[in-house]
């Protein structure tokens, strides 16, 4: 279920430079760049030059004479923007040049989201930022997932019931509906949409006259906090989407010590999540019959919480979720990640239902008002989630599992990549040192023209894919 976010946040970053839709070459807006790999098995892990793009509802929409294209409510004024033509004339998208504000850091391959930001006058304000992977030519980074498998690790144990840190697919336009009326598209946030088929004041990019929803398929990988989790397909026909999608819990299949502090999966500490999408023949074409999720923590495979093991196949989905069928269930979740889907980052909690439908009754061990936001942000005002190292690729190029030494290793053809991750601090970081077979002389991840390789602070990739070499610019 993903994030239901307000149509539009009206309000202007002072001093910011301005950056149009209308001429995307002239942008102030500054995506932070995150380090994400691509794997093989004959190639390794090779270091993307990725960065992310905040939501295009999260910018600042307003006329050459700096008057706000939103009313006071939020919704559009209608005067500007009777028509996508006349909005597209009168009205400009400011470029966001302080993720900070908006809750987001990063630094190598680490992301840090924050549900809550400090105003100028020290109070707590709510940010709940939404991201997208974006790629070095201004669109999304399209990930096609049939057949492969996504890793990553996550710290989720600063988020208490009712938050949610979010890591999912969705099947977004590559451009973020760039077009005539929208030429800032994918660098700019735009063209959000997912199974929920939301109806806000932009759709795709562009005024949205008819107030129809934008409905997309939608694989939810992660949708946890440090008491529950859950992943979920969500399959789409051309007219609607299975916008409940048959989640796969541990707690709520009665293995309630499974996942949590100090559980099967202790929450208390980073661990590593790997999601396998495999097909009725092993390829990338083939026809989308499971989905497998292993964990794991302090450098092996968790045992799983199931004996038949954590896989959901299309006929558990069918008993599970009346609605699968309807919708073609996992089959049509594969024909979207066969596709290509935009990685998606999110923080957020439930003003109304308080994300009881994650984690209080059967599906985990809170109350039904402990997810009340009014007491998360009195009680965890600095609550978040880091990711770090996502990769993606074949089947089992991705992870290994080690000797249990506190360590998580990702293998890399015969390379060994191994990372450990701080829990001391909000501001966790990944240290990389790499140890190199000596019967191989395959190479380890590497940063890309042009991509960081060094400097103060930086914990990411230092060693440069041939032939280029690493060059101190500044700190």
């Amino acid at each position: 279920m993903a994030p239901r976010f307000a149509s539009v946040l009206a309000v202007a970053l002072a001093g910011s430079h301005l950056a149009f839709a209308q001429n995307p070459d002239d942008t102030a807006e500054a995506h932070p760049k995150l380090t994400t790999y691509k794997c093989s098995k004959a190639g390794g892990c090779v270091a993307q030059d990725t960065s992310v793009v905040i939501d295009w509802n999260y910018h600042w929409f307003h006329t050459a004479d700096w008057l706000s294209c939103t009313t006071a409510s939020g919704a559009i004024n209608t005067t500007l923007c009777p028509d996508e033509a006349t909005c597209a004339r009168n009205c400009f998208v400011q470029g966001d040049t302080n993720y900070t504000a908006n809750g987001v850091t990063t630094s190598g391959d680490t992301l840090t989201m924050y549900q809550y930001t400090k105003n100028s006058d020290g109070a707590y304000q709510n940010a709940s930022p939404r991201l997208y992977l974006l790629g070095s030519d201004g669109n999304y980074e399209m990930l096609q997932l049939n057949g492969k498998e996504l890793t990553f690790t996550v710290d989720l144990s600063q988020l208490p019931c009712g938050e949610n840190g979010a890591l999912y697919l969705g099947e977004m336009d590559k451009t973020g509906g760039r077009s005539q009326y929208n030429q800032g598209g994918a660098n700019y946030g735009g063209g959000y949409c997912d199974a929920q088929c939301p109806v806000q004041n932009w759709r795709n990019g562009t005024i949205n006259t008819s107030g129809a929803g934008y409905c997309c398929n939608e694989m939810d990988i992660l949708e946890a906090n440090s008491k529950a989790i859950s992943f979920t397909p969500h399959p789409c026909t051309d007219a609607d989407c299975d916008r409940n999608g048959c989640g796969f819990n541990p707690y709520s299949q009665g293995y309630k010590s499974y996942y949590g502090p100090g559980g099967t999966v202790d929450t208390t500490k980073p661990f590593t999540v790997v999601t396998q999408f495999n097909t009725n023949d092993g390829t990338a074409s083939g026809t989308l019959t499971s989905i497998t999720r292993k964990y794991l923590q302090t450098g092996v495979v968790v045992a799983s919480a199931n004996t038949g093991g954590d896989t959901l196949t299309s006929e558990m989905c069918n008993t599970l979720d009346s609605g699968a069928a309807a919708f073609g269930g996992l089959a049509t979740s594969g024909k979207a990640l066969a596709r290509g889907m935009v990685l998606t980052f999110a923080i957020w909690n439930d003003v109304t239902g308080y994300m009881n439908w994650l984690d209080t009754g059967s599906n985990g061990p809170c109350s039904t008002t402990e997810g009340d936001p009014s007491l998360i942000i009195q009680n965890n005002p600095t609550t978040h989630v880091v990711f770090s190292g996502i990769r993606w690729g074949d089947m089992g190029s991705t992870f290994s599992s080690g000797s249990g030494s506190g360590t998580t290793t990702v293998k890399v053809g015969t390379t060994l990549t191994t990372s450990k991750a701080s829990t001391a601090t909000a501001s966790t970081k990944v240290t990389t040192t790499t140890k190199t077979s000596s019967t191989s002389s395959a190479v380890g991840p590497a940063q890309t023209h042009y991509g960081q390789c060094g400097g103060k602070g930086w914990t990411g990739l230092t060693a440069c894919v041939s032939p280029y070499k690493c060059v101190v610019s500044n700190d």
